[in-house]
């Protein structure tokens, strides 16, 4: 069995009608956040920044503190098993500017419910949840101070 391990992030942008969530939709057809293997010597916050500029062209990201969401999963790559690992943390944008990569056919911002409507697995619409009740207490902290 082939061992996998990714990171990436849950981005999202404080708009003023509530929070926004970028998703990607990817060749393979379904719609996640984005995410890329960690690379020898790499951290996981490095992940995440490359990945998100490679796939979003987004290089300005606040990471939320505290926030981290491991999934884990298996799926066949030819004829091999995969176990693959992926660590979402959350962070904000500043822009909703996207220059998407090769690896995807398409992006959206959406609100919460849209969002979570989108998502094509349940493991995505998991991280989602836990990440959007931290995005709703750090603007509520943001909007009484």
């Amino acid at each position: 069995m082939i061992k996998e391990r990714s990171a990436g992030a849950v981005i999202f942008y404080a708009g003023e009608g509530g929070p926004e969530y970028l998703l990607l939709h990817y060749t393979a057809g379904h719609w996640d956040f984005p995410k890329g293997n960690i690379e020898p010597g790499e951290s996981e916050l490095e992940t995440v920044r490359r990945e998100v500029e490679e796939e979003t062209g987004i290089r300005d990201i606040e990471l939320v503190y505290g926030f981290r969401k491991l999934i884990r999963y298996h799926y066949r790559k030819g004829k091999e098993l995969v176990s693959k690992e992926v660590v979402f943390y959350l962070a904000e944008s500043k822009t909703k500017d996207v220059r998407i990569s090769w690896e995807h056919t398409g992006y959206v911002w959406l609100g919460y419910e849209d969002a979570l409507k989108k998502l094509t697995y349940k493991s995505a619409k998991e991280v989602l949840r836990d990440a959007h009740e931290t995005v709703k207490s750090l603007l509520a902290g943001r909007r009484s101070s």
